[in-house]
């Protein structure tokens, strides 16, 4: 099967791998769509450090094709949405209602009985987030998918496994906006313009969009931006000035630079929440000022996967869309082929979608 590989750092390839059968515990899908996303440019240019070659690729969905012993919920024919971070029921994390935090997870790309199902040849390979879905074949712990009705377009399911699923839930169950606040979303990529989605769901009364791209200020407007500032000019004083001279309730940071989490804490009101969503390179921290930081009360929290529980939230999400109330449409503004990856993450890098897809 042919799938997108980090060889090494900054070098991607199209490859002929070989998958095994899915062991106890996990299941074979047939993959219909994965978004290209911006944390999967971090491993290939080692921001986040992960152990290669590695096939890429964490938001997808696609159709069961096998399952392995144990597994109950889903079966051959099945339509089914990945999730990055896997959910086993089990753990400190998902005993106390935190299953974005579910530690069941690999950091270094093996399954969960620590082996590999991909080969490059003779060589291993390992599968990003357990799932490396960015292949025409995929093997993942069943524990890491959730059914879906067969009626909803797979390539829109796909990008609730990771972008949507973030962004609509940065907003709604990390930082709790409430109705008639007024919101900076910092960074409109997939993760951003879902923010501003989720902003728009639950009544804010101003949502200021801030990129470097006039393109991509479109696309925000278009998701529910009330307002836009392109960050070319000082985005913390325009922001300022639009939240009435104090700064917004609350600030979302969707691009993993140290400069503009310094920005969107800036743009913030004392008192106000600063929500950190992207993740930036390991070797970097944001910093804080000792002295101002009490004094001003701000909340600074972080965001995984929008403290989401994917398999009560996902179906939530795939309603909304139903209901014609979350665009997932209009986020796809690129389609592109397994052979087309490289270009897929050229175009990434250059802003040009909202969410580029692979489609198989």
């Amino acid at each position: 099967m042919k799938a997108a590989v980090a060889l090494d750092f900054g070098r991607l390839s199209v490859e002929d791998l070989t998958l095994e059968a899915p062991r106890a515990g996990e299941v074979l899908v047939k993959m219909a769509a994965t978004g290209v996303c911006h944390s999967d440019l971090s491993v290939l240019h080692g921001a986040v450090p992960m152990p290669l070659p590695m096939v890429l690729g964490h938001e997808g969905a696609g159709v069961v094709q096998a399952i392995g012993a144990g597994v109950a919920g889903v079966a051959p024919g099945d339509h089914v949405v990945l999730s990055f971070i896997p959910a086993c029921g089990h753990c400190h994390f998902c005993d106390h209602h935190e299953p974005h935090l579910c530690v069941a997870g690999s950091p270094d790309g093996r399954m969960p009985d620590d082996t590999n199902r991909l080969r490059l040849g003779s060589q291993e390979v390992r599968a990003m987030a357990m799932l490396g879905c960015m292949a025409e074949y995929a093997v993942v712990p069943a524990m890491s998918l959730l059914r879906i009705d067969r009626s909803i377009p797979l390539d829109r399911a796909a990008l609730v496994g990771c972008g949507v699923m973030t962004g609509v839930g940065a907003v709604v169950h990390t930082a709790k906006v409430r109705p008639g606040a007024t919101v900076a979303v910092f960074g409109c990529g997939g993760v951003g313009l879902s923010a501003i989605q989720g902003a728009r769901l639950v009544g804010a009364k101003r949502i200021i969009a801030v990129d470097m791209l006039d393109s991509k200020l479109e696309y925000a407007r278009h998701f529910g931006a009330t307002h836009t500032v392109n960050a070319a000019e000082d985005p913390v004083e325009a922001v300022k000035q639009l939240a009435g001279g104090w700064g917004v309730d609350y600030s979302f940071e969707v691009t993993g630079k140290t400069s503009v989490m310094t920005q969107a804490y800036a743009a913030t009101r004392r008192g106000g929440t600063v929500c950190v969503i992207g993740i930036g390179h390991y070797t970097e921290s944001f910093p804080l000022n000792a002295c101002g930081f009490a004094p001003e009360g701000k909340t600074v929290v972080g965001c995984m996967y929008g403290n989401a529980n994917f398999k009560t939230d996902m179906p939530d999400l795939l309603e909304l869309y139903l209901a014609k109330r979350l665009d997932l449409d209009a986020m796809i503004t690129r389609t592109y082929g397994i052979d087309e990856a490289p270009r897929a993450f050229d175009d990434l890098q250059a802003g040009l979608n909202a969410r580029g897809v692979i489609v198989f």
